[in-house]
């Protein structure tokens, strides 16, 4: 190979780097600098185009999480979850059972009916002083006339069928009363052992007192039932 020829290569090598650095350059800074981001011979600026800073993201995170805490909120005026404790209300519900009560059911949809199960305040007391709460189902209304005579129950006069008692009947015989206004007379389903309106230490509930209404069972899965 003479020298001539040797030169023209060199430089035909020299050209050739030239071009694929100016090529790889283009690729590295493409995307990264905005298209109207240009120097007055339409070179790129050299500013890079940031979307998002630090700031703004912690922006967006305190403001999802403050959302969520007033999400959770709300939603805790309407229903809450709660557990059962006792075996008064045996066989429909078993301690250890997990609720959602509805806490809007008798303020925006109506009055409590006869056979809903509700949790209310009553006047004896828990492990921390407390108003201990419990869950019992309604049998007679403001203005009833109840009584318990031979396992049955009366309401005006009339024997109930009642098929989600335990044991099939009601113990402790009672005389007619008469409920009054803005007062229930509820019980638990374990007749045999629950303390509920047919004791002195319970007697009446007051509507007021009423915490919400029972409308699902969620745990244990297999038994997941809506009241």
């Amino acid at each position: 190979m003479n020298e001539d020829n040797e030169k023209f290569t060199i430089e035909e090598i020299g050209a050739v780097k030239r071009l694929l650095s100016e090529e790889f350059e283009v690729s590295e800074t493409e995307g990264y600098f905005g298209e109207d981001e240009q120097g007055e011979e339409g070179e790129p600026s050299g500013t890079p185009v940031k979307t998002k800073t630090l700031g703004r993201e912690v922006k967006e995170w305190i403001k999802d999480i403050a959302i969520a805490i007033i999400a959770a909120v709300i939603i805790l005026q309407i229903i809450k979850p709660t557990i059962v404790v006792e075996s008064s209300m045996e066989n429909t519900l078993h301690s250890g059972d997990y609720v959602i009560l509805s806490r809007q059911s008798y303020t925006l949809f109506g009055n409590p009916e006869r056979g809903d199960i509700i949790v209310f305040r009553s006047g004896l007391k828990d492990d921390k002083g407390g108003d201990k709460l419990l869950v019992k189902r309604v049998i007679a209304l403001p203005g009833d006339r109840i009584s318990i005579s031979g396992g049955l129950v009366y309401i005006d006069g009339v024997a109930q069928d009642e098929p989600y008692i335990k044991d099939g009947y009601t113990t402790s015989d009672m005389e007619e009363l008469s409920v009054p206004e803005g007062k229930l007379f509820c019980m638990g389903d374990n007749r045999q052992n629950s303390i509920d309106s047919r004791n002195d230490r319970i007697g009446f509930v007051d509507e007021r007192d009423v915490l919400g209404k029972v409308v699902i069972r969620l745990f244990p899965i297999k038994e997941i039932k809506v009241f």
